[in-house]
């Protein structure tokens, strides 16, 4: 390597491009969409974010529009500013240990402003969970280190507020409405296609 090209490896360049520090774990992470997909976009995300609730449809709509579209679900509840928010995580990682993340995640959007344990174990039960494995996730705070793991990962990856996405690795910048996301998914649709 050449001592020019070694600088700037080490030093980076004047424009710094963010990337996703933790790749995407079909096993591990929350996916909705093709497991082989040629664009996949990651939200970084808290239930109780009221930007996280705004963005859902257009995430729906997303996912319906384009096919081959992977979505992946990571957790960063905000908890100066949603005091909730972590046990909502909490409660999506414990219907997960059911396979019903998808549902739980659904009705915690639905339901931004109730958020509370009572609420959490209602919608449990509406889900038709087992109420006492469900219960007791909650109590032992059985899916914290999951939460914890998906707040370093965003850490790592230079985030710090909801929602933040990253389409191939890449961090989304600007609107996350409907026509911007569509546009940036294309881009890395063309791209994904140039590099095959």
């Amino acid at each position: 390597m050449s001592p020019q090209r070694r600088a700037r490896a080490l030093l980076g360049t004047a424009e710094r491009v963010i990337d996703l520090a933790v790749p995407v774990d079909p096993a591990r992470d929350h996916v909705r969409g093709p497991l082989n997909a040629p664009v996949t976009l990651v939200e970084y995300a808290d239930f109780e974010c009221p930007y996280c609730g705004q963005a859902e449809p257009v995430v729906r709509d997303l996912l319906a529009d384009f096919g081959d579209l992977r979505y992946v679900w990571r957790h960063l509840p905000l908890t100066d500013v949603h005091p909730s928010a972590q046990l909502a995580a909490e409660a999506a990682e414990a219907a997960a240990e059911q396979g019903a993340f998808w549902q739980m995640h659904d009705r915690l959007l639905e339901h931004q402003g109730a958020l509370q344990a009572p609420d959490l174990k209602r919608y449990a039960d509406e889900l038709g969970l087992d109420a006492e494995r469900f219960h007791r996730s909650l109590r032992t705070h059985a899916g914290a280190g999951r939460v914890a793991e998906d707040r370093e990962s965003a850490d790592l990856s230079g985030v710090s507020g909801t929602p933040t996405f990253f389409i191939n690795g890449l961090q989304h910048r600007g609107a996350y409405d409907i026509d911007a996301l569509s546009a940036a998914v294309r881009t890395a649709r063309a791209r994904a296609g140039l590099t095959r």
